[in-house]
């Protein structure tokens, strides 16, 4: 019996077993709502914020629904080329049990190696941004005449970086019979507007209510490492803060297992807990970790859902969360009961595209922290015994231990005793064979950032490099190469700004035309 609630959506089997392979159980609720009404075959407008899982409410149906015949059967527009490799690699991960081909096409990748992809007529699904799809369409390697499905994702965003005309020329390339989907996080009014003028008249309009996503009594931070040191950060902040009950998230089942088996072998008292595992084992865990005989719980973010535990003081993400609802659900297992608590993430320089949009979803706070060093652990532990020594003086009760002290104190020198109890104490202790007192930093390296402004509106470099000063105030010298395409630009910038620059310029206008700014991809080599 499949107990994957998407089984009851009408979707085929062997994409249910893709999504149980995710360790998906559940739909979110603008999946629950736009899957069924998509799979009847209606036109949809979806409106719900960012993080809810919009991905999947249109995708799934469309590879459920899809034709064999022959030519691109659906096309999927995002405002940014960030946004259309990240759905290009959902929609893989999803169809991981179907014979189709995807292409994301968008500016600053090879458009002679997307014409290539095209020519060869194998191509099923392509999701893009505006500008290189119309690119594509004028030098007719971009057939839409057999599109079965447009997609219109994060439409607000393409309003505000001036893409509705591409919209419009591309949406008039495409059959009229075609099934539309759209979805945003706002609906302005040009959005309603196009969606009335392209869009059947009877199509379903689902609304999301905005959740609330408030974190404030969870102090967060994030430790930037290389992926290589995964395990050894986690098992200096478990050594440092020593946490009392906290649940250690992983993305996947086999994560889960591996992390397990890596911190036992260690020592540390930890159990983990998925889907895979009987009901009887989890239950017997979660008991444990109830009833505080067990401390550490690494678990899988469907696994973690039923969790209702108080007295959780800390949250690690092992492997930061695909979406910000689960970043949401994972952290609010503690704070609890008005209490306070600690999040904790473990972030590589290619997550923080993801940390940021956490960031910006729950209006949160999420600061940058040094992974501790050897020493400031053992300074830590050190400090922590002599508490409990202190501790168990004031509280008497040595009696039976005085003729031993005593016995020790007539033949070595008392500071000699003190420290080799210590000594055994701290070896007897979970601690990490730290071979390092530092863990090595992710090499700074500059990052390349997209502006949605270009040559077309009147953009030169000076403007460019004054827009980015007034907003931000940060030196000239930290600008590196500009690059003016027609319709956007790229400036590579120090790694040092970037974020306040990411922060700072979007939203503002240059002659008349919004900014919006992302990280770029890194150029092919």
């Amino acid at each position: 019996m499949n107990d994957n609630q998407f089984a009851t959506l009408g979707l085929k089997e062997s994409i249910v077993k893709a999504i149980s392979d995710l360790g998906f159980t559940k739909p979110s609720q603008i999946q629950e709502q736009s899957i069924p009404a998509a799979l009847e075959g209606l036109d949809l407008i979806g409106q719900a914020q960012t993080g809810t899982g919009k991905t999947a409410a249109y995708t799934l149906p469309i590879i459920t629904r899809m034709s064999d015949a022959s030519g691109i059967k659906a096309l999927i527009l995002a405002p940014t080329r960030e946004l259309a490799v990240q759905v290009n690699d959902e929609i893989q991960r999803l169809a991981k049990y179907e014979e189709l081909e995807t292409l994301a096409v968008y500016g600053g990748d090879s458009i002679d190696r997307q014409m290539r992809a095209l020519r060869k007529g194998t191509v099923d699904i392509v999701v893009g941004t505006p500008g290189r799809m119309l690119d594509l369409i004028k030098r007719k390697c971009l057939h839409l005449e057999s599109v079965e499905f447009l997609v219109l994702d994060e439409a607000d965003e393409m309003l505000n970086m001036g893409f509705i005309d591409d919209i419009e020329e591309i949406l008039s390339h495409t059959p009229a019979e075609r099934q539309t989907l759209l979805f945003s996080a706002t609906m302005p009014a040009p959005i309603a507007k196009l969606a009335k003028k392209y869009m059947k008249p009877d199509a379903k309009i689902i609304s999301v209510k905005k959740s609330s996503m408030t974190v404030s009594k969870i102090e967060q931070s994030y430790f930037m490492i290389n992926n290589k040191h995964r395990l050894e950060a986690l098992c200096r902040l478990l050594d440092l803060d020593d946490p009392k009950s906290a649940i250690i998230f992983c993305r996947t089942k086999i994560g889960v297992d591996e992390l397990v088996q890596e911190l036992q072998s260690k020592s540390y008292m930890v159990e983990g807990m998925h889907g895979d595992m009987t009901q009887t084992h989890r239950q017997s865990t979660l008991n444990k970790f109830k009833k505080g005989t067990l401390s550490l719980l690494i678990a899988t973010d469907v696994a973690a859902r039923g969790i209702d535990v108080e007295g959780v003081t800390h949250v690690f993400n092992y492997d930061l969360p695909q979406d910000v609802e689960s970043y949401v659900h994972r952290i609010g297992r503690t704070g609890r009961a008005d209490k306070s608590g600690i999040a904790y993430s473990l972030v590589t320089p290619k997550d923080l595209s993801m940390l940021k949009q956490i960031q910006n979803v729950t209006k949160s706070s999420i600061t940058q922290r040094p992974v501790p060093t050897a020493e400031a652990i053992h300074n830590k532990k050190f400090k922590d015994m002599v508490a409990k020594v202190e501790e168990a003086i004031n509280a008497g009760e040595l009696t039976k231990f005085i003729p031993s002290a005593i016995e020790l104190a007539e033949a070595n020198d008392p500071i000699s005793i003190i420290a080799a109890l210590m000594k055994i104490k701290f070896e007897n202790e979970s601690v990490f064979d730290y071979s390092s007192n530092n863990l090595d930093a992710p090499k700074k390296d500059d990052v390349r950032l997209f502006f949605s402004v270009g040559k077309r509106d009147g953009l030169t470099p000076k403007i460019l490099i004054n827009y980015i000063k007034d907003m931000t105030r940060v030196n000239t010298s930290v600008i590196g190469q500009i690059d003016l395409m027609e319709n956007f630009s790229f400036v590579t910038v120090n790694e040092t700004v970037s974020n306040q620059i990411l922060d700072k310029c979007p939203g503002g206008k240059i002659n008349s035309k919004r900014v919006n700014v992302e990280v770029a991809n890194k150029r092919k080599r």
